[in-house]
């Protein structure tokens, strides 16, 4: 499929548009790279996050039991939609 260089800033746009309305967090970044035979490659990066907040105190053991700890736990609540 060949894509010109307004079908990129439209996806560009389009991609601005959904994480703008998003209700949480997300990012989006691009990267450009120069091809052979006078060709581009640009690449969206386009995320949501959902991040959340949880009560914890220290020392309490029961919320821990048979329970993810450390990164893996934060790796577990953070999720991304990417198209």
């Amino acid at each position: 499929m060949h894509l010109s260089y307004q079908d990129i800033k439209q996806k560009l746009s389009s991609l601005f548009d959904e994480l703008f309305t998003h209700e949480g967090y997300a990012d989006m970044r691009i990267e450009m790279r120069i091809l052979k035979r006078g060709q581009k490659e640009v690449i969206l990066h386009c995320g949501k996050q959902y991040r959340y907040v949880v009560d914890f105190r220290p020392g309490d053991d029961s919320l821990n039991a048979g329970k993810e700890t450390g990164s893996h736990a934060l790796e577990s609540i953070r999720c991304e939609s990417r198209r």
